[in-house]
C-alpha cells in the first residue's frame, strides 16, 4: 500500500473577527487559511465604510498574547513590515493583508479590529 505525504511544510494562518461595539463589526474572509510553506497569501477584513476611523491588524500567538502588528487609517494608505503588506480602502471598506514567501514562524491567528 502505497502511502501519500505531503511534500513540504503547510501553515495555518488562522483569522478571528474583532468588534469594539455591538453597532460595529468586522468580517475577515477566509477566516481559516492552509498555506504551503513559500506560497503567498492574503486575506481581507471589511467594515462598513461610513463608521472607519483607523484599522488595527494583530498576531496572537498563544503563549504571547495579541501582539498590535499595524494600525492603518489613510484611504490608500500601505504599510510593510518584513514579508507581509497591509492595504486599506475605506470608500470600499476593506483592508487586505498579504504575506509574501509564508513560513513556518507565520502560524498564528490574525485579527483585524476597527
Amino acid at each position: 500500500m502505497e502511502r501519500n505525504t505531503l511534500p513540504a511544510s503547510w501553515l495555518i494562518l488562522w483569522l478571528h473577527l474583532g468588534r469594539v461595539s455591538s453597532l460595529l463589526t468586522v468580517e475577515q474572509r477566509p477566516s481559516l487559511l492552509w498555506v504551503q510553506e513559500g506560497e503567498s497569501t492574503n486575506f481581507t477584513c471589511s467594515f462598513p465604510s461610513s463608521s472607519f476611523s483607523a484599522l488595527h491588524w494583530y498576531r496572537w500567538e498563544p503563549a504571547k498574547g495579541p501582539k498590535n502588528l499595524f494600525v492603518i487609517s489613510v484611504n490608500g494608505d500601505e504599510k510593510k513590515q518584513g514579508r507581509v503588506r497591509v492595504t486599506l480602502n475605506t470608500k470600499e471598506g476593506y483592508s487586505s493583508m498579504h504575506v509574501r514567501g509564508s513560513q513556518p514562524e507565520d502560524s498564528a491567528t490574525y485579527l483585524c479590529a476597527s
